[in-house]
């Protein structure tokens, strides 16, 4: 099978793609034919050896994926081979197959879009259980997204609108920001004077930022009396640093999410969360925005469009013959 290996931590342009046995599935594991995949910034992440947990190399990238299961390993119970499904892992998905716990998969529908399957797991987790677990989001409240155009931003905006919220769109550009407010957006704003232009439009009782860097002082001096302000990702590079008085002076409560943690910590509150995000996805309330697909051969393109922030919603990547959908 191909596979887009990464030999050594580093640039994106250090990737290469190869050629590998076929995976064969342990205890408890199953083996899906990718049909797409999704490209993550941690993905990107773990490529340069940045994220918080290192792939020991050579590894496949790649965390998010969409195909129907070819194998089953022993002790699997609840799939079969045919079945559509979607998943995630640390690495692995950048490749015709992939080998994962049967724990970490989803049972889709037989005819379901492979490609809206794959875009929609990560991005839409993350936002949701940001916005409920972490930022406990009430209905009528308003909501600011920094970062808002890209796959976790506008799951969060999608969300956000649903759960009866008024959001406020942050991002770069007017392309971006006017796909924000196509997306259920009541605003969009730029990023330059972010202080001035979230207070004028009201101030926020939640802030999911998603960006770090420079914007995160700035949208938290203008959020209202007892806010939450939700950290997420850091996409501009660098760990804001947030001087403590703001926190005192405003009420504000400052709080984390990391898919991960909460994994390990509350397992069943995740899986209450997955269950309604299938359903809300599965009835056509909640859809993601694919900005693009590229084939196997342009995966480091890919993962450099999403790296370089020049993509909007999700960048996915398809194994040959992944077109029939």
């Amino acid at each position: 099978m191909k596979a887009l290996r990464c030999s050594v931590h580093g640039p994106l342009d250090g990737l290469t793609l190869e050629e590998l046995a076929d995976p064969a599935p342990g205890p408890g594991q199953v083996v899906v034919d990718v049909r797409a995949a999704a490209v993550n910034f941690s993905d990107i992440l773990i490529v340069q050896g940045t994220y918080q947990v290192k792939a020991p190399v050579p590894f496949t990238p790649g965390s998010e994926f969409a195909g129907r299961v070819v194998e089953v390993g022993p002790e699997v119970e609840g799939f079969a081979p045919g079945d559509a499904v979607s998943g995630s892992t640390f690495v692995g998905a950048f490749a015709e197959r992939v080998v994962v716990a049967a724990s970490s998969l989803t049972a889709l529908p037989p005819d379901i879009d492979m490609r809206a399957a794959a875009a929609f797991g990560v991005a839409y987790a993350t936002a949701y259980h940001s916005l409920t677990l972490v930022a406990e989001l009430g209905k009528g409240e308003t909501l600011a997204v920094l970062g808002a155009a890209g796959g976790v931003g506008l799951a969060t905006v999608d969300l956000g609108r649903l759960l009866g919220a008024r959001v406020i769109a942050v991002a770069s550009s007017a392309a971006k920001r006017e796909l924000c407010l196509a997306k259920g957006a009541e605003t969009a704003l730029p990023y330059d004077d972010l202080k001035r232009r979230l207070a004028d439009a009201g101030g926020a009782d939640v802030v999911i930022d998603l960006v770090g860097g420079e914007h995160a002082e700035p949208a938290l001096r203008a959020m209202r009396w007892g806010g939450r302000f939700v950290s997420v990702g850091f996409a501009a590079g660098e760990i804001p640093r947030i001087p403590l008085n703001l926190v005192m002076l405003k009420g504000v409560t400052v709080r984390g999410f990391e898919i991960g943690g909460w994994g390990r910590r509350d397992p069943e509150a995740l899986r209450r969360g997955r269950a309604e995000l299938a359903r809300l996805f599965h009835a056509g309330e909640l859809k993601p925005h694919i900005h693009a697909v590229h084939p196997m051969e342009r995966a480091t393109e890919a993962m450099a469009a999403v790296a370089n922030r020049a993509s909007a919603g999700k960048v996915l990547i398809v194994p040959d013959g992944g077109d029939d959908l």
